[in-house]
């Protein structure tokens, strides 16, 4: 526990001080967000690539706990590194969705080829069998599941704080279980990406002066998608697919309302609007902060319920998913999450 604290500790600083290097050179480079109406609510201009000041504290602590680095370790920094370079150009050219797309499937097959692949899922209803070998099925599950969190972190950082926030409690959750559960893998990697991201946080909590852009967002949704991966594997019985689903459920339903309000309305699902629960929060009145903090709440709601989904048995701990997505969606539809907003 004294190691976790102080890893996680030095990360904290380590990216504190990282990030007014960051923006320095986010401005001598042009990689700015400019305030140019639409969906867009900052009012100066705003560097962006505040992931790499998480990047670097997060790698470096990596080194420094072990001058062992495990295969899994380096699949994720690989990975991650993969990610943040698409993020970096993504922010300074704004790349195609399909071309985005093509860094995060070379950044899950790097984490494939380095071990980390989704090899088993637990079987709601085998109290004889209660684990599934996916066989093959593990490679584009595997992409699936890290392409989907990778963009829906993305998708949500729409205000001050949102993303780097929500993260934060995804992690602090992963650490919270993988240290009552004895995973010190998982334990490790998520007390070094909590400090990372909570010594960034100050920058960019409202108001911002410097935002995660696609560097920052893309990557944090990638890190906690390896690493709820790396926990999976070293023993099924911790991660079950319901802990990572509640854990990082309010980026996870909002990408999928999204999906299913753009094609009930008949639009593109790529194409952006003003649906989100960030967005809807603000039109009923909330300001940034008020926001954020709302949403803070529920994403915290949220991994208390996945905490409590853990001390359940395999078959328990699904219906516990499916009555939380039912009275999701019910509030959300009687609420009109569902209705276009451009």
């Amino acid at each position: 526990m004294d190691n976790l604290f102080l890893l996680s500790l030095l990360a904290a600083v380590l990216s504190f001080i990282l990030t007014p290097i960051v923006k320095k050179v986010a401005f001598k480079t042009g990689v700015i967000d400019e305030p140019k109406g639409g969906r867009k609510i900052h009012k100066e201009p705003t560097p962006l690539m505040g992931g790499i000041a998480i990047y670097v504290s997060f790698i470096v602590m990596i080194f420094l706990k072990s001058s062992d680095v495990s295969e899994a370790e380096w699949g994720i920094i690989i990975g991650g590194f993969i990610i943040m370079v698409g993020g970096i150009l993504d922010d300074k050219r704004d790349l195609k969705p399909y071309q985005k797309l093509l860094f995060q499937v070379a950044a899950s097959l790097v984490l494939i080829a380095m071990g980390l692949r989704i090899g088993t899922l637990t079987n709601p209803f085998g109290d004889i069998v209660p684990f599934l070998n996916v066989g093959i099925l593990s490679i584009p599950l595997t992409i699936i599941w890290v392409i989907g969190i990778t963009n829906a972190l993305n998708l949500i950082d729409g205000l001050d704080g949102l993303a780097a926030g929500v993260a934060l409690i995804s992690c602090l959750t992963i650490l919270f279980i993988a240290i009552t559960k004895d995973r010190t893998g998982a334990a490790l990697l998520t007390a070094i990406l909590s400090g990372a991201i909570a010594g960034f946080l100050p920058y960019n909590f409202n108001p911002a002066s410097i935002f995660l852009g696609d560097t920052g967002a893309q990557l944090l949704g990638f890190l906690l998608a390896a690493i709820s991966i790396e926990g999976a594997i070293k023993s099924a019985t911790v991660f079950s697919i319901v802990v990572p689903i509640l854990t990082m459920g309010l980026p996870i339903f909002d990408t999928v309302f999204a999906i299913i309000r753009r094609k009930i309305n008949g639009k593109p699902i790529m194409q952006a609007d003003r649906g989100h629960l960030h967005h809807r929060l603000m039109d009923m009145g909330l300001n940034q902060k008020q926001a954020v903090l709302v949403m803070y709440f529920i994403s915290a709601l949220l991994s208390v319920i996945s905490i409590i989904s853990i001390q359940l048995n395999s078959s328990a701990s699904y219906y516990l998913l499916v009555s939380v997505v039912l009275v999701i969606v019910l509030i959300c539809w009687r609420l009109g999450f569902f209705k276009h907003r451009e």
